[in-house]
């Protein structure tokens, strides 16, 4: 068995296997586990290149918690500690006054030795880490932070659909979100023949499911979009070369592609996506699939605000609510980090 250097699985029997060991306690509106919903208490740490963390910096928008939950960005990279925040003067978070986001999981877990992961919630008065169980994280935001969603926010997680959303979510993570890693971290032929039958078969289960309904679920979006979008607008970027993912691009699949598209182009979701974060990350931070650390300069990202023509599908991405307004200052990606931007740091 070899650890993955990030923290994040290990390979055993040539398979790549996720550490999905996580701190389970939850902020809830009754905080039954010591962490009350309160806003102004917490913050959300983020890395714009992460795409567990992206699932949550979206939901926080579309939700509209953003007033009640700041959010604090990690750099694209990090070392086999923990992930920094070398975005922000002088390399310090200016709320937490941390280097590194293992201090906060230090000051709560001072023997703490499983990975540094973001997202991670960390409560301000104690600079604490609460929680960094990604999954139930952004459901919770769904349910438990009800009293402080903005007017006209979605229902990211409707009670009478959640039975098949979970199968769907299900599906998706251990054989999308997940199965990309599984392909790139495989250590052995086998392992990653496996890996890849079964993110494709996947894909093109998800290619007919979009082919005649708008959003996963149907009419409008639910958790299951944000999921499977941050992966897909990885997909080309990175996984395809990087990962070996590479039986075709997101790109030469008709309906993915627009649907991805129909979600880029929504508010909350391209304008939280940076491409060279993404990159950075992924070919700097993986030396053992890429000891040289060149960053790829493509592929062309303009493609991704070209007309997606899904609205003939019918349905609406917000149902009967409205979009969120402006990204708070502070918060922008930069224009050159967007669609067609090849910038790096």
């Amino acid at each position: 068995m070899t650890e993955d250097k990030n923290g994040s699985g290990y390979v055993t029997g040539g398979e790549f296997k996720r550490d999905s060991t996580y701190i389970p306690d939850r902020i809830t509106a009754d905080g039954r586990d010591g962490w009350p919903v309160e806003p102004g208490r917490y913050r959300l740490v983020a890395a714009r290149a992460c795409p567990w963390a992206n699932r949550a910096v979206i939901v926080r928008r579309l939700l509209g918690l953003e007033p009640v939950i700041s959010l604090g960005l990690c750099g694209p990279t990090h070392d086999e500690r923990s992930w920094t925040f070398d975005l922000d003067p002088g390399g310090r978070d200016p709320v937490l006054g941390y280097e590194r986001l293992q201090e906060a999981f230090l000051a709560r877990f001072p023997d703490y030795s499983r990975g540094i992961t973001v997202p991670a919630i960390v409560d301000v008065p104690s600079k604490q880490v609460a929680t960094n169980d990604f999954a139930q994280m952004t459901l919770d935001f769904s349910t438990e932070w009800t009293a402080y969603h903005r007017s006209g926010a979605p229902d990211l997680y409707p009670e009478k659909q959640r039975d098949e959303m979970s199968e769907v979510m299900q599906r998706v993570y251990t054989e999308v979100n997940n199965g990309v890693y599984r392909c790139g971290f495989a250590g052995s032929q086998r392992g990653y023949d496996d890996a890849y039958d079964r993110l494709f078969a996947t894909l093109d289960w998800l290619e007919e499911r979009l082919s005649s309904q708008r959003y996963l679920m149907g009419e409008s979006i639910t958790e299951a979009d944000v999921r499977l979008f941050t992966t897909l607008a990885r997909f080309d970027p990175v996984y395809h070369g990087h990962f070996k993912t590479n039986r075709q691009q997101l790109i030469e699949f008709p309906a993915l592609w627009a649907y991805a598209r129909d979600l880029f182009q929504t508010p909350g979701f391209g304008d939280t996506t940076d491409f060279p974060q993404i990159k950075e990350h992924y070919y700097v931070v993986h030396k053992d699939i890429n000891p040289t650390q060149v960053i790829p300069k493509g592929p062309d990202t303009s493609g991704w605000l070209t007309p997606h023509g899904r609205e003939s599908l019918g349905g609406s991405p917000f149902g009967d609510g409205t979009p969120p307004g402006p990204v708070p200052p502070g918060e922008e990606v930069p224009l050159d980090h967007g669609p067609g931007g090849i910038g790096h740091r």
